[in-house]
């Protein structure tokens, strides 16, 4: 019997079919916003359909946090949740950012209480990175985008 396993690593697995990834990265979607597409749905005015969750320490928020956003670290969401979010409105968690599960854990503890999730990806970090404006514990603020993630003016162009 011939070994029919591609030489190349990336491929050692076989690729899913078209069909396969399709369903996953279309429920891959359904899970996950990322920080633009946050950025804009905010920026638009109006009420954006979501509300915006930092799962983060009160240290952390203090540093920094999107503007608008609710303070509920993870831990204290089985406690809070009810209290701070309405279960009707999707609700949108971040953490730090992509070294960080923090988001994720967040996501799953509002899941289990039923509330419909999605995890912004690249967290306060990219906000931060992608130039948007944020609050500190001193008031507003804002940083220049950094060009290697933000290399057309808060747009990646995709």
């Amino acid at each position: 019997m011939t070994d029919t396993t591609p030489a190349n690593p990336v491929l050692r697995v076989a690729p899913a079919t078209p069909a396969e990834a399709a369903a996953h990265f279309r429920a891959s979607l359904a899970f996950h916003a990322d920080v633009s597409d946050v950025a804009a749905a905010l920026a638009a005015g109006g009420d954006p359909g979501f509300v915006v969750l930092d799962s983060r320490s009160t240290e952390s928020w203090d540093q920094g946090h999107v503007p608008g956003a609710v303070h509920l670290p993870t831990a204290l969401i089985p406690e809070q949740a009810g209290r701070l979010l309405d279960p009707s409105v999707p609700v949108v968690t971040y953490c730090w950012g992509p070294g960080c599960n923090g988001a994720t854990r967040a996501a799953l503890a509002l899941a289990e209480l039923g509330y419909r999730v999605k995890e912004m990806l690249g967290g306060f970090e990219y906000w931060a990175r992608e130039g948007f404006p944020y609050e500190t514990w001193q008031g507003p603020a804002r940083r220049d985008a950094d060009p290697l993630t933000a290399p057309l003016a808060g747009e990646c162009g995709c």
